[in-house]
């Protein structure tokens, strides 16, 4: 099992970090390469529970799709990989706090198992990789 664990803080409030990183489209930012493609909206709300996304680099690895399970506005969202993926028992969870003088804090925590030996180690880097750096970028494009 991969367990990936991202820590940002961001200097925008909660409300303006949450709007971005609960549109899909934008996720593009955070995981390039990889590309971020909108296939459904939510029940209730655009990017709530029961909207997907379809995630591809090029035409070598993917296409998948990561549907949102679990979306409380400004505070989590949870999604999970349900369908056409190298890994399974998918867990995404984003959780977003407050800090004083007006930031916020993201939480990421990404969970699952390779469907094949070590391609779980390989996932796992190349979605640390690219989360670590994109993460870096959102205050500036929230």
């Amino acid at each position: 099992m991969q367990h990936l664990v991202f820590d940002q803080d961001f200097t925008l409030p909660v409300e303006r970090i949450y709007a971005f990183l609960s549109e899909h489209e934008n996720l593009g930012l955070v995981l390039a390469p990889m590309k971020v493609t909108r296939l459904t909206d939510g029940t209730g709300s655009r990017n709530g529970v029961g909207s997907s996304r379809r995630l591809a680099i090029g035409g070598k690895i993917g296409p998948f799709v990561e549907t949102v399970t679990e979306a409380v506005e400004n505070e989590r969202i949870v999604y999970t990989v349900t369908k056409g993926s190298p890994i399974k028992n998918h867990r995404g969870v984003q959780t977003f706090t407050s800090l004083p003088g007006g930031g916020s804090h993201l939480r990421w925590e990404i969970s699952f198992e390779g469907k094949a030996p070590l391609i779980g180690a390989v996932v796992a880097a190349g979605i640390k990789n690219s989360v670590s750096k994109g993460l870096k970028k959102v205050d500036s494009r929230a």
